[in-house]
């Protein structure tokens, strides 16, 4: 299917942002502008979603995965931080096993909080009967339920749930369920990437349970914030996010050191 995006600015590594369920890329229309003076910064619409195709069945996260490494390697990416929000951080995930050669690191933004707990299958399709019972109800009951903080703006939670109640019942419901039922601790156990989180102290991060699988994860925690820190403090998140950018060129400048050659 057509994949749309959008690239902006110039410099390396390259950052792609990577939506979460339901959104679009202009999820990250507060991080383009701040970003592109120093990187090339590159905004996908996964398919299903915004301008992007919809004409598909498999929705799996594992697609998605190939779909982003489509658009990486069509514009010849050759460094890249994948930015992945919620089902994102998922997507980021399959897209850097797939191209080892080109991602350097991966920031999971408000998601892989505990890699180690997944829904049973049965609970899976319990949970998608539900919402067949009544799909904006309890899509609208779950992001207020879960989604958000005291401190989220109305502005947000407006945007936010005005987009998932608008995304078509039979794409949005297979898409759910693929990423429910999907299982991040292969693909973390081979990737040999720094992954730096950015998440939101709704729910606690499992710090020790997720270094089983990736001994590179890192995680900072974003206070007061819901499920969407890019769009309710972009300014925090931008420095945050920064922050994460400036520590991985540490990171990777003392990795390279150890391996060069001494005198």
């Amino acid at each position: 299917v057509p994949i749309h995006y959008e690239v902006k600015g110039k410099g390396e590594p390259a950052l792609v942002f990577i939506h979460c369920w339901s959104c679009d890329r202009t999820l990250w229309e507060n991080q383009v502008a701040f970003f592109a003076k120093n990187h090339r910064v590159v905004t996908i619409d996964l398919p299903g979603h915004g301008e992007s195709g919809k004409g598909r069945t498999n929705w799996s996260i594992d697609s998605y995965g190939e779909d982003v490494k489509r658009v990486v390697t069509k514009l010849d990416l050759k460094r890249v931080v994948l930015i992945g929000s919620s089902m994102g951080g998922p997507v980021a995930l399959e897209a850097a096993r797939r191209m080892p050669e080109r991602v350097v690191a991966i920031v999971p933004v408000d998601t892989l909080q505990n890699v180690e707990q997944r829904m049973t299958t049965e609970q899976v399709e319990a949970m998608v009967k539900q919402i067949q019972s009544d799909y904006k109800g309890q899509i609208t009951q779950y992001a207020n339920q879960y989604l958000f903080a005291p401190g989220t703006p109305a502005d947000v939670k407006e945007r936010v749930l005005s987009q998932a109640i608008s995304m078509p019942p039979e794409l949005g419901i297979p898409i759910i369920k693929a990423a429910s039922l999907y299982d991040p601790i292969p693909t973390m156990q081979t990737i040999k990437i720094p992954i730096r989180a950015i998440n939101s102290d709704l729910y606690p991060t499992n710090l020790e349970g997720n270094r089983k699988y990736t001994p590179q994860f890192e995680v900072v925690i974003m206070k007061g914030v819901g499920h969407y820190p890019m769009l309710e403090d972009p300014v925090r998140f931008n420095e945050l996010l920064a922050g994460a950018l400036r520590d991985l060129r540490r990171t990777s400048s003392t990795d390279r050191a150890r391996k060069s050659p001494g005198p």
